[in-house]
């Protein structure tokens, strides 16, 4: 199986992603017990399938542990070129104290170390107290580190429009900003596409099928108790839904995209991923993998054998009316976590 063409993106001048990246966050915890061999072994799946690029973090478990094995067996089985084709995103998520130089470097070639890796793609810098500033000498540093070949871009996540804004204005060149974005959250519309546009900054985007909850498993079916929430993912996107607007909404909304989805012969979640990618300065979607678990592969890829018409997102929008405005409940992006 490959992907078609459309299914990439030129992120910068020398480096080419696949525009459903594979996200990590699910080995960390909270989404069942993960086996490291038969994790490895499902990553081969996703690369032979055409899914080359990586979403991870540092705290993710033992995800760049991970990533640092199956660039070993790869290397191993098929050479240098086989490696090379892969993009790793990481992110560095650091508690919010004093930057050095030192410490920065520390953190950074802990993840070389463990990915395995002379350079990062993509760092994704993360911060949770905007109270201090210090993030911006973090941000300086990494810049320094950029230079001198340990990282090659530099990203964020989950950074408001406001900070996001702070940085550019004080030099330091940002690619991307990682934000939760779906039909049920909607909230990078409001200010951070608009400056995102502005300055060729791209969104990678999470939480765009909620978890799993925006698919057929949950159409008609009565809302979940708390005790079938059984992974992080769906205890949190089932906390978004309760405050867009309800079970009752949600099930209008699941109906709506299942009609669009037999339109095209595509899943719910092929619908729900097609609407977001095709929003501006979006350059990509993760979709979480329960590596060894579960896979969706070859859902996944159909998001690239249609296009949503004005009718598709007219029926979207008329849902997405009668819901609450959750850029005026949580804030901007990000802003749930701060």
């Amino acid at each position: 199986m490959a992907l078609p063409t459309l299914s990439r993106l030129q992120l910068t001048p020398d480096m080419n992603i696949c525009r459903t990246l594979t996200g990590l966050w699910q080995v960390s915890g909270g989404h069942g017990r993960i086996d490291p061999t038969a994790a490895v072994k499902n990553m081969f799946h996703y690369l032979d399938a055409g899914f080359t690029t990586w979403d991870l973090a540092d705290h993710y478990g033992p995800a760049e542990d991970l990533m640092g094995e199956f660039r070993r067996q790869l290397l191993a089985a098929r050479g240098k070129a086989a490696v090379d084709s892969l993009q790793i995103f990481t992110k560095w998520v650091p508690q919010p104290t004093q930057m050095t130089k030192k410490l920065v470097e520390e953190n950074i070639n802990k993840s070389l170390r463990r990915m395995q890796v002379e350079s990062i793609d993509l760092l994704q810098f993360h911060w949770w107290d905007y109270g201090n500033n210090s993030y911006l000498d973090a941000l300086r540093y990494l810049s320094e580190l950029q230079k001198e070949g340990k990282i090659k871009h530099l990203g964020l996540t989950n950074f408001d429009t406001q900070r996001l804004k702070i940085i550019h204005e004080a030099g330091i060149k940002i690619v991307s900003n990682q934000v939760q974005f779906s039909i049920i959250d909607r909230r990078p519309e409001v200010h951070m596409i608009p400056f995102c546009q502005q300055h060729n900054i791209k969104l990678l985007t999470y939480g765009t099928v909620c978890g799993g909850l925006l698919s057929e498993k949950y159409l008609s079916k009565p809302e979940p108790r708390k005790e079938e929430l059984n992974t992080s993912s769906l205890k949190k996107y089932k906390n978004m839904i309760d405050n867009w607007g309800g079970w009752q909404l949600f099930q209008e909304l699941l109906n709506v995209l299942k009609q669009i989805g037999n339109k095209y012969n595509v899943s719910i979640a092929n619908v729900a991923v097609r609407y977001i990618l095709d929003k501006p300065t979006v350059g990509g979607v993760i979709i979480g993998a329960r590596l060894g678990i579960s896979e969706h592969i070859q859902d996944n890829a159909r998001v690239y054998e249609f296009s949503l018409d004005a009718d598709d997102t007219e029926k979207i929008e008329a849902i997405s009316r009668k819901s609450q405005d959750l850029y005026r409940s949580i804030g901007d992006c990000g802003d749930e976590y701060r």
